[in-house]
Order: structure tokens, then sequence, then C-alpha cells
């Protein structure tokens, strides 16, 4: 699979996590109150979200470095 196709896959990926999330916006503040008010197992949820968020974005951003064709500066190559 070329490098393009993956990071297209990813930003889709990542873009589809950024329009879920202002779709379910209402219901992620629910929960936030519905933790402070003592269900306290609600605090998983947005710590799942980050990690999400995390992974996917993470990925397309390497992935679109990949394509772009930067690369980070190898510091064991002698001078």
């Amino acid at each position: 699979m070329s490098s393009l196709v993956r990071t297209s896959i990813w930003g889709v990926g990542s873009l589809a996590l950024y329009v879920l999330l202002f779709l379910f916006s209402d219901e992620t503040i629910e929960l936030a109150r519905r933790t402070r008010e003592g269900e306290k197992i609600w605090f998983v949820v947005p710590i799942v979200i980050a990690l999400l968020f995390s992974l996917v974005h993470g990925a397309f951003t390497g992935y679109f470095w990949d394509a772009v064709g930067l690369k980070p500066a190898d510091k064991n190559r002698k001078k």
C-alpha cells in the first residue's frame, strides 16, 4: 500500500473522529456531569477518547510526513 493511500486512510479516520466528537459533544458533556454527580466510572470515557485520538492522529501525522518526504535527522551519522 502506498504512503499516500495510508495517509489518506488515517486522515479520513482522524477527520471522522473530530466529526463524531462534535456530533456527540452534548453526550460527552452529560457524561462529565454524571461523573461529578457521583457516577465515577464515566471518568474512563474521556481517557479512551484521548487515547483513540492520539493513536489515529499520530499515525496520520507520521504517514503524512512520510508522504511529504520529510524524515528525522540521523544523529548517529558521522560528520
